[in-house]
């Protein structure tokens, strides 16, 4: 990978980590649900006017929005606003390599090799860990939440890849236009009117600030340069960059709200990001295939 391209996937990684943070700025004075529909609102608009719609079913499309909007995000938002600490999300989020892998096993008949099985086991072990945390920074709730993100995380995958599209960041663009009237259509069945009457009183320059953060930094420079970085290089050799976000997530926690780590939680986080990584390790000849796994 050419010096310059690598220090952009780092800094993207950066502020993909450093965004858990930047969420929580925002969810301390909105309702989190309301966050990530501004969020995706100024995403998608005006650029969506600039970029084509990709050639695929619109159904696709609203799948993967409303996946990955209110599946992903939505709940992410909503476990840091449930008192999961910014830095201990940016690593649970991780878990969705362990479902997207049993998902991809069972939906799209892909096979498990012996160190993606091996790393799995690895990372549920500092899934499992971090419920003994007891420093207030794992919640039951917040745990739920961002596991279900996870989980969208992975559907969202096989989504984009049933999809068959080469025109990623397009078909993403596209997608995130179906999310926020859902999302609204959410904080009003929960909350009433009174949660946009409050709008005027709650956007102040912290909420304008993690609004416009996870809009144009996040989503759009981010995904677009991320996409581009895995139109140029293999797979195995842009992936492995996503394993500094929960690093630079949870070093955006300690900095910005004096998260403490913990030896449990230390451990916790390592063997998630440890079980990440080991599913990235190639080791063609322990390839082990469905029918010995599931037979």
């Amino acid at each position: 990978m050419k010096k310059s391209d690598l220090i952009l996937g780092v800094l993207v990684m950066i502020i993909w980590g450093l965004n858990f943070s930047v969420i929580k700025l925002g969810v301390n004075e909105i309702d989190s649900l309301l966050l990530t529909a501004f969020r995706f609102s100024l995403a998608t608009l005006p650029a969506i006017f600039f970029v084509k719609k990709p050639k695929v079913s619109w159904w696709y499309l609203i799948a993967y929005g409303w996946i990955f909007a209110i599946g992903v995000w939505g709940m992410a938002t909503w476990s840091i606003e449930a008192g999961l600490s910014a830095g201990m999300a940016s690593v649970l989020l991780q878990v969705n390599i362990v479902f997207g892998l049993f998902l991809g096993h069972f939906l799209l008949k892909e096979t498990i090799s012996l160190n993606k099985l091996i790393g799995s086991g690895v990372a549920l072990g500092g899934l499992f860990l971090s419920l003994t945390v007891t420093d207030g920074s794992v919640t039951q709730v917040g745990l739920l939440l961002i596991l279900c993100a996870a989980l969208s995380w992975s559907l969202a995958s096989i989504t984009i890849k049933k999809a068959g599209t080469k025109q990623v960041f397009a078909f993403s663009l596209w997608a995130m236009a179906f999310a926020p009237i859902p999302l609204f259509l959410i904080v009003y069945l929960q909350s009433g009117s009174d949660a946009f009457m409050q709008i005027p009183e709650q956007l102040n320059g912290r909420v304008i600030f993690s609004v416009l953060f996870q809009a144009y930094p996040v989503t759009l420079l981010g995904y677009w340069i991320w996409n581009r970085l895995l139109l140029t290089y293999p797979l195995t050799t842009v992936a492995p960059l996503t394993l500094l976000v929960p690093i630079f997530g949870l070093m955006g926690g300690v900095i910005f709200y004096q998260e403490e780590v913990g030896v449990i939680k230390f451990i916790a986080s390592l063997c998630v990001i440890s079980g990440v990584l080991i599913g990235f390790i190639n080791i063609p000849k322990f390839k082990i295939f469905k029918s010995r796994l599931f037979s």
